[in-house]
């Protein structure tokens, strides 16, 4: 009896999976300092009504080129636009554009990968259109899909989704080949379980963790992509402020006021810097073919 009890008691003790993932990511200190400078980011972007009350589209002609001081905080630019509200506002648009690309990815990437890696008949299919895709590099192809819609926010998010949903379709599609062969998941299907039962509490829980780690990397290079359409004229709309469109109007700038392209461009590090961290921690941690024992 007491050795029942006993192995009751190891039992209840035993921590749970997400909660030992979660300390064992706060442990891992990567993923700590890309958390902590993804979050200073995400932080002035979801405050920005907040922390500036001036328009970043408002001109002053009297106040261009004065550089960062005390009553300017990051400059004026050549039109005298104060250059903290619009680097401020411009991570709150790079916050967007990048949270919209990761969504419409988890949701497109996830339905086509399981369906090419659980359903053999599709599998073909969805992969050479995948791979046709995949052919080209992605900012080429994120230039031409907005050369071809037009100029807008909306349509840089549709085309850096149409440029990664392949990508995260991959990943998903190559883990649900090898959970769909895993012997729980032929024990559901000997059971009659459907298909549908079999994907939503089988298979897809289970490969959630490298897709995880694929969208936190996936965010960095969403922000990338987005300065770059916008610096070469193919994102956002000027007088958007966006930072690859300060960073293009700064560039003619750069001996008479260095601050306009250096400013956003530090922010552009710091944002990429900080996911690709935080991914390089998720990965160590959820990959159980490269965990990190704390």
């Amino acid at each position: 009896m007491s050795e029942v009890i006993d192995a009751e008691g190891i039992a209840l003790k035993r921590e749970h999976p997400a909660r030992a993932a979660l300390r064992r990511l706060f442990r891992h200190r990567l993923f700590v300092t890309g958390l902590f400078l993804f979050a200073i980011v995400a932080g002035i972007g979801g405050a920005a009504p907040w922390i500036t009350d001036i328009d970043p589209q408002r001109l002053s002609m009297r106040n261009k080129f004065l550089p960062p001081g005390e009553a300017w905080v990051f400059g004026t630019d050549n039109f005298g636009r104060s250059l903290w509200s619009r680097v401020v506002w411009g991570a709150q648009l790079s916050m967007i554009i990048g949270a919209s690309v990761v969504a419409l990815n988890a949701v497109f990437g996830t339905l086509i990968g399981a369906a090419a890696g659980y359903f053999r008949r599709l599998d073909n299919a969805l992969m050479r259109v995948n791979d046709a895709l995949m052919a080209f590099p992605a900012i080429l192809l994120a230039i031409a899909v907005t050369s071809v819609l037009g100029p807008s926010t909306l349509n840089v998010i549709l085309a850096l989704s149409i440029v990664y949903i392949p990508r995260t379709a991959r990943i998903v599609r190559s883990s649900v080949i090898v959970l769909r062969e895993m012997e729980y998941v032929q024990a559901a299907v000997a059971a009659g379980a459907g298909h549908w039962r079999i994907l939503r509490h089988h298979i897809l829980p289970n490969a959630m963790a490298p897709m995880i780690v694929q969208l936190s990397f996936l965010f960095a290079y969403a922000v990338l992509s987005e300065a770059t359409l916008s610096f070469l004229g193919v994102g956002a709309v000027p007088p958007t402020p966006t930072w690859g469109n300060i960073m293009a109007e700064g560039r003619d700038f750069m001996r008479e006021a260095p601050w306009i392209i250096t400013i956003p461009g530090v922010m552009l590090m710091i944002t990429v810097m900080g996911l690709n961290l935080l991914g390089d921690g998720l990965r160590d941690v959820l990959d159980p073919r490269l965990r990190i024992q704390q």
